[in-house]
């Protein structure tokens, strides 16, 4: 049997003293050599700089290959688009490319106006470009929206389908439900 693809998944730091952790730990995962680490987005898209700070960072200081996550909130297509090209002008050819959640405040997603209104959308707009390989979230236990677990399976097969080369898991709680 294979072994396991592992990841780490950091979140941008928002204070100085978070960077500092946030370097250190990145300091003593790097020679485990992970399969990529990832960094999130933020809810809402709120920390978007500061997200592209970290994945540049990491990936320059560390050697460790870094896929960024990006979403479809509060950004029109163009400027989600201009977001992934300017990592991908860094050197970041790796997107973990998610709907995203609800902004702060909301209680379910409502796409900009002028935005991806699903992951699907944003991820053919991805594959487009030819310039990333393009992850994806699964859900061992279902999407919380999906109707069910048919639903939330056909919905991820229809993810690799518009482009994307891999998933990686949410949280679960159940093992059995994964394994």
């Amino acid at each position: 049997m294979p072994l396991p693809r592992v990841s780490f998944e950091f979140f941008p730091p928002q204070s100085i003293d978070a960077s500092f952790r946030l370097w250190e730990t990145t300091q003593l995962l790097a020679p485990l050599r992970p399969n990529f680490v990832s960094v999130t987005y933020g809810a809402g898209g709120t920390t978007r700089q500061l997200t592209h700070e970290a994945v540049t960072a990491i990936g320059t200081h560390y050697g460790l290959n870094v896929a960024a996550h990006l979403t479809c909130v509060d950004a029109s297509r163009q400027e989600t688009l201009d977001i992934a090209l300017a990592y991908a002008d860094a050197g970041v050819t790796e997107i973990v490319a998610l709907r995203g959640d609800a902004p702060k405040g909301q209680d379910r997603f409502v796409p900009h106006p002028e935005g991806f209104a699903t992951s699907i959308d944003l991820i053919r707009a991805l594959a487009e470009t030819e310039r990333f390989t393009i992850r994806v979230g699964a859900y061992p236990e279902a999407h919380p929206e999906a109707a069910d677990l048919a639903a939330n399976v056909d919905w991820l097969k229809r993810k690799i389908d518009a482009g994307a080369s891999s998933a990686i898991t949410q949280f679960f709680f159940e093992a059995e439900t994964f394994f």
